[in-house]
């Protein structure tokens, strides 16, 4: 039986049961689950990087939504005051639309 040890999404064991398969969980306490949510965004963010198409590429990023939701809630937050954070960062620091990319900026004269 392989053995996997990782967080899986809320149906995955249903989804297994369905086949007819046995399995064994068993539901993290809080810090095991920020911990074991800190390493399921290095995966997701890794096969993101890995993505050979614009599809999977999108595949992947909504796996790293998720787990960003998630990472919210165990931090104390919401949905809507983490996007009221990117809002107000974005007003005062800019998003990325400009695409701009900096090079050097001149060291300040005594």
């Amino acid at each position: 039986m392989p053995v996997y040890n990782k967080l899986v999404r809320d149906r995955i064991p249903e989804i297994i049961e369905k086949v007819g398969k046995r399995f064994t969980t068993r539901v993290l306490d809080t810090e095991e689950y920020k911990i074991e949510l800190q390493k399921k965004m290095k995966e997701e963010f890794s096969e993101y990087i890995e993505s050979d198409s614009d599809q999977n590429a999108i595949e992947e990023l909504a796996d790293l939504l998720e787990v960003i939701y998630a990472l919210a809630e165990v931090h104390g937050s919401s949905l809507e005051e983490l996007q009221a954070v990117q809002k107000d960062k974005a007003e005062k620091r800019g998003a990325f639309q400009e695409r701009y990319f900096l090079i050097e900026v001149e060291d300040e004269q005594n």
